[in-house]
Parts: C-alpha cells; sequence; structure tokens
C-alpha cells in the first residue's frame, strides 16, 4: 500500500477558498485510505503577487478543526529541520525528497 501522495492544489487554477475546501476534503480521503503523508503543491506566488493558496493551505492546518486529521505540517523551505523526524515517521518520504527539499511551494502533512 502507498503511504505517501503528492497533491496539486493549483491544478485548474482555483481560488483560495476553493483549493483550501479541496485540500480538507483530500486529508479525510486519503487519511480513510490508509495514507501516511500528503505532500501537497500549492504554489508561493513567484510571481510577486501570489502565494494566497500557500498562505490559505498553512493558516487552515493549522486549525483546531483538522486536528483529527493532521498529526504535524511543514513548509518545503523548512524541509531540513523536520526532514529526520518526517522520514521517521513515514519512510516513502524520502522518494519526494527532491520535490519537497527548499521549495516553498510545497507543504508536507503528516496525517494521524
Amino acid at each position: 500500500m502507498r503511504k505517501v501522495c503528492s497533491v496539486n492544489l493549483e491544478k485548474g487554477l482555483p481560488t483560495v477558498d476553493a483549493a483550501v475546501r479541496d485540500m480538507v476534503g483530500k486529508l479525510g480521503t486519503y487519511k480513510r485510505q490508509g495514507y501516511r503523508a500528503l505532500v501537497l503543491i500549492h504554489g508561493w506566488g513567484s510571481s510577486g503577487t501570489g502565494g494566497g493558496i500557500r498562505t490559505g493551505v498553512r493558516k487552515k492546518l493549522g486549525e483546531r478543526s483538522l486536528s483529527g486529521l493532521v498529526y504535524r505540517y511543514c513548509g518545503g523551505e523548512d524541509w531540513h529541520n523536520c526532514r529526520k523526524e518526517y522520514t521517521g515517521y513515514c519512510s516513502q518520504l524520502k522518494q519526494y525528497e527532491r520535490e519537497i527539499d527548499q521549495n516553498p511551494g510545497v507543504t508536507v502533512v503528516l496525517l494521524k
């Protein structure tokens, strides 16, 4: 069984609210399917004006309403600080390190 899935929240250029709703739905779906971690692709506003999805996603991940689903989360730009703990929790994350490391456009979520 796969333990990690990459989820592109930018696909189709959704609004921030739509992307956050999509993320919440996918967190529940993947948890029920036995996944241990998700790599959320949300972009980071490289044009200098974006980043709304990243901000919305990370704000929502920190809310108590998701405490039953989310164990921890870490932005790709902080991966070097989280790597050991996160790959200890889910070793398959090692296969995604090139996509994650130093990438502010992704957030890694550990599911409970």
